[in-house]
Protein backbone atom coordinates (compact mmCIF):
# COMPACT_ATOMS: atom_id res chain seq x y z
CA UNK A 1 0.00 0.00 0.00
CA UNK A 2 1.26 3.49 -0.84
CA UNK A 3 0.61 5.94 2.01
CA UNK A 4 1.24 9.68 2.23
CA UNK A 5 1.33 11.21 5.72
CA UNK A 6 0.84 14.99 5.56
CA UNK A 7 1.43 17.12 8.67
CA UNK A 8 3.02 20.19 10.21
CA UNK A 9 5.61 18.37 12.37
CA UNK A 10 7.76 15.26 12.32
CA UNK A 11 10.37 14.18 14.88
CA UNK A 12 13.32 14.70 14.66
CA UNK A 13 12.92 17.17 11.78
CA UNK A 14 10.64 19.71 13.45
CA UNK A 15 8.89 19.25 16.78
CA UNK A 16 6.61 21.19 19.10
CA UNK A 17 4.69 18.34 20.72
CA UNK A 18 3.30 14.82 20.44
CA UNK A 19 2.13 15.33 16.85
CA UNK A 20 5.77 15.23 15.75
CA UNK A 21 6.42 12.02 17.67
CA UNK A 22 3.47 10.30 15.99
CA UNK A 23 4.37 11.38 12.45
CA UNK A 24 7.98 10.42 13.12
CA UNK A 25 7.11 6.90 14.32
CA UNK A 26 3.89 5.52 12.79
CA UNK A 27 5.23 5.76 9.21
CA UNK A 28 8.41 3.90 10.21
CA UNK A 29 6.44 0.97 11.56
CA UNK A 30 4.16 0.98 8.52
CA UNK A 31 7.25 0.88 6.30
CA UNK A 32 8.56 -2.08 8.29
CA UNK A 33 5.35 -3.87 7.31
CA UNK A 34 6.36 -3.50 3.63
CA UNK A 35 4.17 -0.53 2.77
CA UNK A 36 5.48 2.36 0.65
CA UNK A 37 5.29 5.28 3.09
CA UNK A 38 6.07 8.93 2.46
CA UNK A 39 5.94 11.78 4.98
CA UNK A 40 5.49 15.36 3.81
CA UNK A 41 5.93 18.43 6.02
CA UNK A 42 6.90 22.07 5.41
CA UNK A 43 10.58 22.97 5.12
CA UNK A 44 11.45 25.02 8.20
CA UNK A 45 14.86 26.40 9.12
CA UNK A 46 15.72 23.61 11.55
CA UNK A 47 18.97 21.92 12.51
CA UNK A 48 17.86 18.70 10.79
CA UNK A 49 17.34 20.52 7.50
CA UNK A 50 20.88 21.87 7.45
CA UNK A 51 22.67 18.81 8.82
CA UNK A 52 21.27 16.34 6.29
CA UNK A 53 21.35 15.95 2.53
CA UNK A 54 18.33 16.61 0.35
CA UNK A 55 17.67 16.49 -3.37
CA UNK A 56 15.06 18.48 -5.26
CA UNK A 57 12.55 16.07 -6.87
CA UNK A 58 10.00 18.63 -8.01
CA UNK A 59 9.60 22.34 -8.35
CA UNK A 60 6.77 24.59 -9.43
CA UNK A 61 4.66 27.65 -8.69
CA UNK A 62 1.60 27.56 -6.51
CA UNK A 63 -1.25 30.02 -6.77
CA UNK A 64 -2.66 31.43 -3.54
CA UNK A 65 -5.45 33.75 -4.64
CA UNK A 66 -3.76 36.66 -6.38
CA UNK A 67 -0.32 35.59 -5.21
CA UNK A 68 2.15 33.19 -6.78
CA UNK A 69 4.83 31.41 -4.77
CA UNK A 70 7.65 29.24 -6.10
CA UNK A 71 7.99 25.95 -4.25
CA UNK A 72 10.30 22.95 -4.27
CA UNK A 73 9.90 19.40 -3.03
CA UNK A 74 13.05 18.22 -1.26
CA UNK A 75 13.67 14.53 -0.54
CA UNK A 76 15.99 13.36 2.23
CA UNK A 77 18.40 11.16 0.31
CA UNK A 78 19.34 8.45 2.82
CA UNK A 79 15.90 7.47 4.21
CA UNK A 80 17.56 7.59 7.62
CA UNK A 81 14.20 7.89 9.41
CA UNK A 82 12.92 4.58 8.05
CA UNK A 83 10.59 6.16 5.50
CA UNK A 84 10.77 8.65 2.65
CA UNK A 85 10.80 12.20 4.00
CA UNK A 86 9.83 15.14 1.80
CA UNK A 87 10.00 18.83 2.72
CA UNK A 88 7.92 21.43 0.90
CA UNK A 89 10.11 24.49 0.52
CA UNK A 90 8.21 27.76 0.07
CA UNK A 91 10.90 30.38 0.72
CA UNK A 92 8.70 33.39 1.41
CA UNK A 93 6.51 31.55 3.90
CA UNK A 94 8.45 28.79 5.65
CA UNK A 95 12.08 29.94 5.76
CA UNK A 96 11.67 30.71 9.45
CA UNK A 97 12.90 28.99 12.64
CA UNK A 98 9.51 28.40 14.29
CA UNK A 99 6.69 26.14 13.20
CA UNK A 100 3.66 28.13 14.39
CA UNK A 101 2.48 31.46 15.78
CA UNK A 102 3.09 33.74 12.82
CA UNK A 103 0.44 36.26 11.74
CA UNK A 104 0.25 34.64 8.30
CA UNK A 105 -0.16 31.03 9.51
CA UNK A 106 -3.36 30.69 7.46
CA UNK A 107 -1.52 31.64 4.30
CA UNK A 108 1.43 29.44 5.18
CA UNK A 109 -0.50 26.23 5.73
CA UNK A 110 -3.03 26.76 2.92
CA UNK A 111 -0.11 27.24 0.52
CA UNK A 112 1.56 24.12 1.93
CA UNK A 113 -1.53 22.03 1.24
CA UNK A 114 -1.87 23.39 -2.29
CA UNK A 115 1.82 22.67 -3.01
CA UNK A 116 1.44 19.09 -1.75
CA UNK A 117 -1.54 18.43 -4.01
CA UNK A 118 0.07 20.16 -7.01
CA UNK A 119 3.04 17.83 -6.61
CA UNK A 120 0.98 14.65 -6.12
CA UNK A 121 -1.16 15.54 -9.14
CA UNK A 122 1.96 15.64 -11.32
CA UNK A 123 3.31 12.28 -10.16
CA UNK A 124 3.10 9.16 -12.30
CA UNK A 125 1.57 7.05 -9.52
CA UNK A 126 -1.23 7.87 -7.10
CA UNK A 127 -1.16 6.92 -3.41
CA UNK A 128 -3.77 4.60 -1.96
CA UNK A 129 -4.19 6.78 1.13
CA UNK A 130 -3.55 10.42 1.94
CA UNK A 131 -3.38 10.48 5.74
CA UNK A 132 -3.83 14.04 7.02
CA UNK A 133 -2.91 15.10 10.54
CA UNK A 134 -4.79 17.91 12.33
CA UNK A 135 -6.18 21.12 10.92
CA UNK A 136 -2.97 22.20 9.16
CA UNK A 137 -3.86 19.64 6.49
CA UNK A 138 -7.64 19.73 6.93
CA UNK A 139 -8.43 21.34 3.58
CA UNK A 140 -6.81 18.52 1.61
CA UNK A 141 -9.83 16.15 1.70
CA UNK A 142 -12.04 19.02 0.45
CA UNK A 143 -9.66 19.99 -2.35
CA UNK A 144 -9.29 16.36 -3.47
CA UNK A 145 -13.05 16.03 -3.61
CA UNK A 146 -14.16 19.34 -5.09
CA UNK A 147 -11.37 21.46 -6.62
CA UNK A 148 -11.32 21.24 -10.42
CA UNK A 149 -7.55 21.17 -10.78
CA UNK A 150 -7.35 18.04 -8.60
CA UNK A 151 -9.91 15.93 -10.51
CA UNK A 152 -7.15 13.37 -11.05
CA UNK A 153 -7.04 12.75 -7.28
CA UNK A 154 -10.77 12.13 -6.73
CA UNK A 155 -10.39 8.39 -6.28
CA UNK A 156 -7.70 8.70 -3.60
CA UNK A 157 -8.98 7.79 -0.13
CA UNK A 158 -8.35 10.42 2.55
CA UNK A 159 -8.15 10.14 6.32
CA UNK A 160 -7.91 12.81 9.00
CA UNK A 161 -6.40 12.07 12.40
CA UNK A 162 -7.55 14.48 15.10
CA UNK A 163 -4.69 14.93 17.54
CA UNK A 164 -6.40 17.80 19.36
CA UNK A 165 -9.89 19.14 18.63
CA UNK A 166 -9.08 22.41 20.39
CA UNK A 167 -7.09 23.68 17.40
CA UNK A 168 -9.27 24.00 14.29
CA UNK A 169 -7.64 26.31 11.74
CA UNK A 170 -10.42 28.90 11.53
CA UNK A 171 -10.40 31.87 9.14
CA UNK A 172 -12.97 34.16 7.54
CA UNK A 173 -14.58 33.81 4.14
CA UNK A 174 -12.69 36.81 2.79
CA UNK A 175 -9.81 34.35 2.27
CA UNK A 176 -11.94 31.91 0.27
CA UNK A 177 -10.23 33.08 -2.91
CA UNK A 178 -7.01 31.42 -1.69
CA UNK A 179 -8.47 28.03 -2.60
CA UNK A 180 -8.31 26.59 -6.11
CA UNK A 181 -11.55 26.85 -8.13
CA UNK A 182 -14.50 24.69 -7.11
CA UNK A 183 -18.26 24.67 -7.66
CA UNK A 184 -19.73 27.08 -5.09
CA UNK A 185 -22.59 24.66 -4.49
CA UNK A 186 -20.08 22.83 -2.25
CA UNK A 187 -19.13 25.86 -0.17
CA UNK A 188 -21.18 24.52 2.76
CA UNK A 189 -18.52 21.83 3.24
CA UNK A 190 -16.06 24.55 4.34
CA UNK A 191 -18.35 26.35 6.77
CA UNK A 192 -18.76 25.95 10.50
CA UNK A 193 -19.86 28.81 12.74
CA UNK A 194 -20.00 31.27 9.83
CA UNK A 195 -16.28 30.81 9.16
CA UNK A 196 -14.08 28.46 7.18
CA UNK A 197 -13.06 25.80 9.68
CA UNK A 198 -10.26 23.57 8.42
CA UNK A 199 -10.79 20.77 10.95
CA UNK A 200 -14.57 20.73 10.44
CA UNK A 201 -14.01 20.64 6.68
CA UNK A 202 -11.79 17.57 7.01
CA UNK A 203 -14.32 15.86 9.26
CA UNK A 204 -17.03 16.41 6.63
CA UNK A 205 -14.97 15.52 3.57
CA UNK A 206 -12.48 12.81 4.62
CA UNK A 207 -13.38 9.19 3.96
CA UNK A 208 -12.27 8.21 7.46
CA UNK A 209 -11.61 9.89 10.81
CA UNK A 210 -9.46 8.71 13.67
CA UNK A 211 -8.77 10.13 17.09
CA UNK A 212 -5.64 9.32 19.06
CA UNK A 213 -7.44 7.30 21.73
CA UNK A 214 -10.83 5.58 22.07
CA UNK A 215 -11.80 7.64 25.13
CA UNK A 216 -11.05 10.90 23.32
CA UNK A 217 -13.45 9.90 20.53
CA UNK A 218 -16.16 9.43 23.16
CA UNK A 219 -15.32 12.71 24.89
CA UNK A 220 -15.41 14.97 21.83
CA UNK A 221 -18.94 13.81 21.04
CA UNK A 222 -19.98 15.64 24.21
CA UNK A 223 -17.21 18.21 24.62
CA UNK A 224 -15.61 18.84 21.25
CA UNK A 225 -14.83 22.56 21.29
CA UNK A 226 -17.96 23.48 19.35
CA UNK A 227 -17.88 20.53 16.94
CA UNK A 228 -19.92 18.09 19.06
CA UNK A 229 -22.89 17.77 16.70
CA UNK A 230 -20.56 17.27 13.76
CA UNK A 231 -18.66 14.49 15.52
CA UNK A 232 -21.94 12.79 16.32
CA UNK A 233 -22.94 12.89 12.64
CA UNK A 234 -19.78 11.13 11.43
CA UNK A 235 -19.47 8.33 13.98
CA UNK A 236 -20.02 5.75 11.22
CA UNK A 237 -16.67 6.66 9.66
CA UNK A 238 -14.75 7.31 12.91
CA UNK A 239 -12.47 5.16 15.03
CA UNK A 240 -10.41 5.80 18.15
CA UNK A 241 -6.92 4.31 17.80
CA UNK A 242 -4.54 4.73 20.72
CA UNK A 243 -1.18 6.26 19.84
CA UNK A 244 1.97 4.27 20.38
CA UNK A 245 5.58 5.22 21.09
CA UNK A 246 8.77 4.58 19.18
CA UNK A 247 10.46 1.97 21.37
CA UNK A 248 13.71 2.41 19.44
CA UNK A 249 13.93 6.04 20.56
CA UNK A 250 12.46 5.52 24.04
CA UNK A 251 14.45 2.58 25.39
CA UNK A 252 16.33 2.80 28.71
CA UNK A 253 18.59 -0.09 27.66
CA UNK A 254 19.93 1.78 24.60
CA UNK A 255 19.13 5.45 25.16
CA UNK A 256 22.32 7.42 24.51
CA UNK A 257 20.87 10.55 26.14
CA UNK A 258 20.68 9.18 29.69
CA UNK A 259 23.46 8.79 32.25
CA UNK A 260 23.41 4.99 32.53
CA UNK A 261 21.40 2.44 30.59
CA UNK A 262 19.31 -0.05 32.50
CA UNK A 263 16.76 -2.83 32.08
CA UNK A 264 14.17 -4.49 34.27
CA UNK A 265 16.96 -6.63 35.72
CA UNK A 266 19.01 -3.56 36.72
CA UNK A 267 16.18 -1.12 37.42
CA UNK A 268 17.18 -0.24 41.00
CA UNK A 269 20.75 0.73 40.17
CA UNK A 270 19.82 2.29 36.84
CA UNK A 271 17.09 4.54 38.19
CA UNK A 272 19.25 5.60 41.12
CA UNK A 273 22.27 6.52 38.99
CA UNK A 274 20.14 8.57 36.62
CA UNK A 275 18.38 10.21 39.52
CA UNK A 276 21.70 11.15 41.13
CA UNK A 277 22.89 12.76 37.90
CA UNK A 278 19.62 14.66 37.42
CA UNK A 279 19.51 15.84 41.03
CA UNK A 280 23.12 16.98 40.88
CA UNK A 281 22.33 19.06 37.80
CA UNK A 282 19.42 20.75 39.59
CA UNK A 283 20.88 20.94 43.12
CA UNK A 284 18.58 18.43 44.79
CA UNK A 285 19.02 15.58 47.25
CA UNK A 286 18.68 12.23 45.37
CA UNK A 287 17.55 10.38 48.49
CA UNK A 288 14.11 12.01 48.30
CA UNK A 289 11.29 11.05 45.91
CA UNK A 290 11.44 13.18 42.76
CA UNK A 291 8.20 14.40 41.15
CA UNK A 292 8.55 15.91 37.68
CA UNK A 293 6.39 17.58 35.07
CA UNK A 294 7.39 17.51 31.40
CA UNK A 295 5.34 19.33 28.81
CA UNK A 296 3.84 22.50 27.46
CA UNK A 297 2.74 25.02 30.06
CA UNK A 298 -0.86 25.60 29.02
CA UNK A 299 -4.19 25.38 30.81
CA UNK A 300 -5.31 22.30 28.85
CA UNK A 301 -2.32 20.46 30.35
CA UNK A 302 -3.32 21.63 33.84
CA UNK A 303 -0.10 23.65 33.92
CA UNK A 304 -1.84 26.69 35.43
CA UNK A 305 -2.24 24.54 38.56
CA UNK A 306 1.48 23.85 38.85
CA UNK A 307 2.52 26.92 40.89
CA UNK A 308 -0.13 26.07 43.51
CA UNK A 309 0.67 22.36 43.33
CA UNK A 310 4.36 23.07 43.95
CA UNK A 311 3.60 25.47 46.81
CA UNK A 312 1.06 23.16 48.45
CA UNK A 313 3.26 20.05 48.16
CA UNK A 314 6.46 21.66 49.39
CA UNK A 315 4.66 23.26 52.34
CA UNK A 316 2.77 20.07 53.21
CA UNK A 317 5.65 17.64 52.73
CA UNK A 318 8.39 19.90 54.09
CA UNK A 319 11.80 18.56 53.11
CA UNK A 320 10.37 15.15 52.13
CA UNK A 321 10.23 15.53 48.32
CA UNK A 322 11.75 17.22 45.29
CA UNK A 323 9.86 18.75 42.34
CA UNK A 324 11.28 19.47 38.88
CA UNK A 325 9.35 21.27 36.11
CA UNK A 326 10.51 21.03 32.50
CA UNK A 327 8.45 22.96 29.95
CA UNK A 328 7.51 26.17 28.19
CA UNK A 329 4.39 27.97 27.02
CA UNK A 330 2.23 30.54 28.78
CA UNK A 331 4.48 33.41 29.91
CA UNK A 332 2.50 34.04 33.10
CA UNK A 333 2.82 30.40 34.16
CA UNK A 334 6.52 30.44 33.32
CA UNK A 335 7.06 33.54 35.47
CA UNK A 336 5.11 32.12 38.42
CA UNK A 337 7.18 28.94 38.32
CA UNK A 338 10.44 30.89 38.16
CA UNK A 339 9.41 33.07 41.11
CA UNK A 340 9.12 29.96 43.29
CA UNK A 341 12.86 29.32 42.87
CA UNK A 342 13.72 31.90 45.50
CA UNK A 343 11.31 30.32 48.00
CA UNK A 344 12.11 26.61 47.60
CA UNK A 345 15.79 26.48 46.66
CA UNK A 346 16.70 22.99 47.87
CA UNK A 347 13.63 21.00 46.86
CA UNK A 348 12.46 22.62 43.62
CA UNK A 349 13.77 23.65 40.23
CA UNK A 350 12.42 24.62 36.84
CA UNK A 351 13.79 24.55 33.29
CA UNK A 352 11.93 26.80 30.87
CA UNK A 353 12.33 25.64 27.29
CA UNK A 354 12.32 22.56 25.08
CA UNK A 355 15.23 20.16 25.52
CA UNK A 356 14.85 16.63 24.14
CA UNK A 357 17.91 15.26 25.91
CA UNK A 358 16.86 16.69 29.26
CA UNK A 359 13.40 15.16 28.79
CA UNK A 360 14.98 11.71 28.39
CA UNK A 361 17.14 12.27 31.48
CA UNK A 362 14.09 13.39 33.45
CA UNK A 363 12.04 10.32 32.55
CA UNK A 364 14.98 8.11 33.55
CA UNK A 365 15.80 9.93 36.78
CA UNK A 366 12.35 10.73 38.18
CA UNK A 367 10.24 8.60 40.48
CA UNK A 368 6.90 10.10 39.45
CA UNK A 369 5.61 12.15 36.50
CA UNK A 370 2.78 14.62 37.13
CA UNK A 371 0.15 14.77 34.33
CA UNK A 372 -2.80 16.83 35.68
CA UNK A 373 -4.33 17.48 32.23
CA UNK A 374 -7.78 18.95 31.74
CA UNK A 375 -7.71 17.64 28.15
CA UNK A 376 -5.45 14.82 26.96
CA UNK A 377 -6.45 13.35 23.57
CA UNK A 378 -3.87 10.60 24.01
CA UNK A 379 -0.78 11.66 25.89
CA UNK A 380 2.61 10.15 25.26
CA UNK A 381 4.31 11.27 28.48
CA UNK A 382 2.69 8.53 30.52
CA UNK A 383 3.88 5.89 28.01
CA UNK A 384 7.44 7.26 28.02
CA UNK A 385 7.37 7.29 31.82
CA UNK A 386 6.22 3.65 32.01
CA UNK A 387 8.99 2.66 29.61
CA UNK A 388 11.56 4.14 32.03
CA UNK A 389 10.03 2.67 35.18
CA UNK A 390 8.64 6.04 36.30
CA UNK A 391 5.12 6.10 37.73
CA UNK A 392 2.61 8.46 36.08
CA UNK A 393 0.27 10.46 38.31
CA UNK A 394 -2.64 11.26 36.01
CA UNK A 395 -6.10 12.69 35.85
CA UNK A 396 -8.53 10.20 34.32
CA UNK A 397 -9.27 11.76 30.94
CA UNK A 398 -8.77 10.84 27.27
CA UNK A 399 -5.82 8.62 26.55
CA UNK A 400 -4.65 8.82 30.16
CA UNK A 401 -7.77 6.89 31.12
CA UNK A 402 -7.02 4.31 28.39
CA UNK A 403 -3.43 3.67 29.47
CA UNK A 404 -3.09 4.14 33.24
CA UNK A 405 -4.81 2.07 35.93
CA UNK A 406 -4.40 2.96 39.60
CA UNK A 407 -1.90 0.77 41.45
CA UNK A 408 -4.50 -0.02 44.11
CA UNK A 409 -6.50 -1.71 41.32
CA UNK A 410 -3.45 -3.77 40.38
CA UNK A 411 -2.43 -1.11 37.87
CA UNK A 412 0.62 0.80 36.70
CA UNK A 413 0.23 4.34 38.08
CA UNK A 414 -1.69 6.71 40.34
CA UNK A 415 -5.01 8.19 39.20
CA UNK A 416 -7.36 10.95 40.31
CA UNK A 417 -10.61 12.37 38.95
CA UNK A 418 -10.30 16.16 38.91
CA UNK A 419 -7.78 18.63 37.54
CA UNK A 420 -7.40 20.31 40.92
CA UNK A 421 -4.65 21.09 43.41
CA UNK A 422 -6.45 19.01 46.03
CA UNK A 423 -6.66 15.88 43.87
CA UNK A 424 -3.03 16.14 42.79
CA UNK A 425 -1.91 16.67 46.39
CA UNK A 426 -3.82 13.60 47.52
CA UNK A 427 -2.16 11.57 44.76
CA UNK A 428 1.26 12.87 45.78
CA UNK A 429 0.60 11.76 49.36
CA UNK A 430 -0.24 8.28 48.09
CA UNK A 431 2.93 8.35 45.98
CA UNK A 432 5.09 9.23 48.99
CA UNK A 433 3.57 6.36 50.97
CA UNK A 434 4.19 3.99 48.05
CA UNK A 435 7.78 5.22 47.67
CA UNK A 436 8.53 4.08 51.21
CA UNK A 437 7.57 0.51 50.28
CA UNK A 438 10.54 -0.33 48.05
CA UNK A 439 9.34 -3.77 47.00
CA UNK A 440 5.84 -2.59 46.04
CA UNK A 441 7.05 0.34 44.00
CA UNK A 442 9.61 -1.85 42.24
CA UNK A 443 6.92 -4.30 41.16
CA UNK A 444 4.75 -1.49 39.81
CA UNK A 445 7.74 -0.06 37.94
CA UNK A 446 8.43 -3.46 36.40
CA UNK A 447 4.78 -3.76 35.38
CA UNK A 448 5.04 -0.41 33.60
CA UNK A 449 8.26 -1.36 31.81
CA UNK A 450 6.63 -4.58 30.64
CA UNK A 451 3.66 -2.75 29.11
CA UNK A 452 3.72 -2.85 25.30
CA UNK A 453 2.88 0.56 23.85
CA UNK A 454 4.94 0.14 20.68
CA UNK A 455 3.60 1.16 17.29
CA UNK A 456 3.93 -2.36 15.85
CA UNK A 457 0.39 -3.58 16.52
CA UNK A 458 -1.14 -0.10 16.32
CA UNK A 459 0.32 0.53 12.86
CA UNK A 460 -1.42 -2.63 11.67
CA UNK A 461 -4.68 -1.34 13.14
CA UNK A 462 -4.29 1.73 10.91
CA UNK A 463 -3.69 -0.46 7.85
CA UNK A 464 -6.87 -2.39 8.61
CA UNK A 465 -8.82 0.87 8.93
CA UNK A 466 -7.34 2.13 5.65
CA UNK A 467 -8.55 -1.03 3.92
CA UNK A 468 -12.00 -0.62 5.46
CA UNK A 469 -12.49 2.98 4.29
CA UNK A 470 -11.05 2.21 0.86
CA UNK A 471 -13.59 -0.61 0.48
CA UNK A 472 -16.42 1.67 1.61
CA UNK A 473 -15.33 4.38 -0.82
CA UNK A 474 -15.47 1.99 -3.77
CA UNK A 475 -18.84 0.61 -2.61
CA UNK A 476 -20.24 4.10 -2.90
Amino acid sequence: MEIFHIGAECYPVAKVGGLADVIGALPKYQSNAENQVRVVIPCYETVFRFQNDFECVHWGKLKLGNFNFPFSVLKEVSNKLGFELYLIEIPELFDRPNIYNYRDDNERFISFQIAVLDWITGRNSMPDIIHCHDHHTGLIPFMIKYCVKYNKLKNITSLITIHNSLYQGIFTFNKLYYLPDFDLINIKELEWGNCINSLATAIKCADGITTVSPSYLNEINHSGNGLETLYQRVLNKSKGILNGIDIDVWDPERDSMIEINYSIATIDEGKQKNKEQLCEAFNMNPSKPLFSFIGRLYNEKGADLLPKIVTSALETFKGEINILILGYGDTEIENQLKQLLSVYKKNYNVYIGYNEELAHKTYAGSDFILIPSRIEPCGLNQMYALRYGTLPIVRRTGGLKDTIVDFEDNGNGICHEQASVEDVSDSMQRAIDLYKNKENIKQIRIKGMNTDHSWKNISQEYIEFYNLIIAKKYEN
